[in-house]
């Protein structure tokens, strides 16, 4: 047991670590955002490439930081059927969904690597190289796969605790 918490402690601060990254990149976000209306507004000028770093800050956001909120487990669920279930059963619905996650997540984070590595375009406005991000997503999907896979290990522990 004390293994299974050192690897759930393990995954739980890197996951924490990653989402971090991704929640530094909020200031400069809000920044250059600020900067772009403000020179807009007032001086009639755009901050050029406003656009670009904005739509690659909030990707870096949100996929670094979708394993830190299931980490935390402030995803969206739907309980009004399987709150009326048994405890069991709602370990087994648990159980299955995790299932179901971790190959969903599997395919989107292998897919999101042959993507990244492959990616030799740049940004059109910036000239940004679109690698770096891309392969995000499976940095992203990894650290959410992990998250998923201490839970179904937790629920698969539960389970055999409740027979």
């Amino acid at each position: 047991m004390k293994a299974l918490e050192r690897f759930q402690k393990g995954v739980h601060r890197v996951t924490y670590t990653v989402c971090a990254v991704g929640m530094f990149l909020a200031i400069p976000l809000m920044l250059i955002t600020t900067f772009d209306v403000l020179g807009r507004a007032i001086f009639n000028k755009p901050l050029p490439g406003t656009l670009e770093l904005s739509e690659y800050m909030l990707s870096i956001i949100i996929l670094l930081g979708a394993a830190y909120t299931q980490q935390v487990r402030g995803h969206v669920a739907v309980d009004f059927l399987t709150s009326r279930f048994p405890v069991k059963g709602q370990i087994i619905c648990k159980i299955l969904t995790d299932i179901l996650c971790l190959f969903i997540i599997a395919i989107m984070t292998i897919y999101g690597w042959i993507e990244g590595i492959s990616e030799t375009t740049v940004t059109d406005q910036l000239r940004v190289p679109m690698w770096p991000f891309k392969s995000l997503v499976a940095v992203g999907g990894l650290m959410l796969w992990m998250e998923f896979l201490t839970d179904l290990i937790t629920s698969l522990a539960s389970l055999g605790r409740r027979e």
